[in-house]
């Protein structure tokens, strides 16, 4: 399998016929998954953890349709994947298997267009921290997850300025942080350039305004590290903006 980082919107994603095309077209392109492990910009937790298997969806978010709160994700169960997942982890990370928690928008949201059967295990891991390379560790443990045919997927937004939006519908035009950032990221993304997206606070336009908190971009060094090579250029399946915001997604072999 190969290791993906998706933009997940929020949950109107659903609603948007053109990018959610994007996502279930892509889905299409790919081998089936035997499992798929997920790591959401919307579960800051350490020391490492997974979700409970078949445990309700998380409604993290605020100001929505009702329908949102009342949408389901039942995937099979993923006792034996997170059982997997954990032993690819190293020793030095400890990591907690929760009891309750379900998937949260940031995983159930792409998943329910990418796969929307909900017909494979799905398990959602915590992100432990925001260091990158620390991140590329972890994701480099995981990549022995990929000959076993699980994806691996990192899902956030590669520019996510909330605060400092003007204009909240879809098609609305990209601020010129957003814009610039987006560009920074591309332009480094097809030269393999790691160091630099890692060192994205000095170094990119658009900051701090494009990611005021930065957990939307950091899943990001989940997938690079779950890379067979972290350096080489991956596929930039999908581009472009939503909400002003940029859904730049990657695809790593």
């Amino acid at each position: 399998m190969p290791a993906l980082y998706i933009g997940h919107g929020a949950p109107p994603l659903l609603d948007d016929p053109v990018w959610s095309a994007e996502l279930a077209a892509w889905a299409g392109r790919l081998p089936r998954p035997r499992g798929i492990l997920i790591v959401s910009a919307h579960w800051e937790s350490a020391p490492i953890s997974l979700t409970a298997s078949q445990a309700p969806l998380v409604y993290d978010f605020g100001g929505f349709a009702e329908k949102y709160y009342r949408m389901t994700y039942q995937t099979p169960d993923s006792t034996a994947l997170a059982a997997r997942v954990a032993a690819a982890l190293p020793s030095t990370e400890p990591v907690h298997q929760h009891r309750s928690r379900g998937l949260d928008h940031g995983a159930w949201v792409p998943l329910k267009i990418m796969y929307p059967a909900a017909d494979i295990p799905v398990v959602q891991m915590s992100l432990p921290t925001q260091d990158p390379y620390r991140l590329l560790g972890i994701g480099q443990r995981l990549r022995e997850l990929r000959d076993e045919g699980i994806l691996v997927i990192g899902s956030g937004f590669l520019t996510h300025g909330l605060p400092f939006l003007r204009d909240w519908s879809i098609d609305a035009t990209a601020p010129g942080w957003s814009k610039d950032f987006d560009t920074w990221a591309g332009e480094a993304l097809a030269r393999g350039d790691v160091d630099e997206l890692a060192r994205f606070k000095e170094r990119a336009p658009g900051m701090p305004y494009a990611h005021p908190t930065v957990e939307h971009y950091t899943p990001l060094f989940i997938t690079l590290g779950a890379a067979l090579k972290a350096d080489e250029p991956g596929e930039q399946v999908i581009d472009g903006f939503w909400m002003g915001l940029s859904k730049r997604s990657l695809q790593v072999a």
